[in-house]
């Protein structure tokens, strides 16, 4: 439910707004509404109308799109790097891809026509966006080639750890039906994957949590493709802070 809008961008919360120069932020911050959701909550589906951007503070987002046999599969991942909503932003009428929470938590919702306004006023932030937005393309595309390209395992693994980037924690809100759906596999072939790498001793889980146990011998079994994300991540960082 919406409540009374308390961020200090001290603390880094959202590294997209803490990103904002000041005016930009005093400009945006009476559109700002900062709203909680729960696991597997759907900001938008496709052909919405695109009327908001968000901005999650602590939350996950999963971008998902789906194919006419009705399987889901998702293309990227957002914390608080960055913004859900993003063709909203760009002055689409409509949404392109189901958003939905992976990890429960805040997001900052602001109407997409004042996020607007303010990139036409704004060149730095206009600047920033265009850095997300080259970080999301480059999350979107590599993301298509592993999910066609990379064994279930890899793929569990990349996944796994970028959640654990997105959380910054070791644990986190996981059930095998919602990876199966993130994943585009059946849950019967999730499960197994999933086994073997409790097996190895680099994740537990248990009632709809996962815990990773060992970081490192995960990125020896994830695909090349999470070190490719998280490069692109810390360049991210490294423009916003300049």
């Amino acid at each position: 439910m919406p409540h009374s809008l308390h961020l200090d961008l001290s603390r880094n919360r959202s590294q997209f707004l803490a990103a904002m120069h000041e005016e930009d932020f005093r400009n945006l911050r009476p559109h700002m509404q900062v709203l909680t959701y729960e696991v597997g909550a759907v900001l938008y589906t496709t052909g919405d109308p695109a009327t908001y951007v968000y901005f999650p503070l602590d939350a996950c987002i999963s971008i998902v799109t789906t194919v006419q046999e009705g399987k889901d599969i998702e293309v990227a991942l957002v914390g608080s790097e960055g913004l859900v909503g993003i063709w909203a932003a760009l002055g689409s009428e409509t949404q392109w891809h189901e958003s939905a929470v992976q990890v429960p938590g805040e997001c900052v919702r602001m109407k997409a026509d004042a996020f607007r306004a303010e990139l036409k006023r704004s060149g730095a932030l206009l600047d920033r966006l265009h850095r997300y937005v080259h970080y999301l393309m480059v999350q979107i595309s590599q993301t298509a080639a592993c999910n066609r390209l990379h064994r279930l395992e890899q793929r569990l693994a990349r996944w796994l750890l970028m959640t654990r980037d997105c959380t910054k924690s070791d644990e986190f809100v996981a059930t095998h039906e919602f990876l199966s759906r993130m994943l585009g596999s059946d849950r019967s072939e999730v499960t197994l994957t999933a086994g073997t790498l409790r097996n190895a001793g680099v994740i537990d889980y248990g009632r709809g949590r996962v815990k990773i146990l060992d970081g490192q011998g995960l990125e020896k079994v994830s695909c090349e493709c999470y070190g490719i994300f998280a490069e692109e991540a810390r360049r991210l960082r490294r423009n916003g802070n300049r």
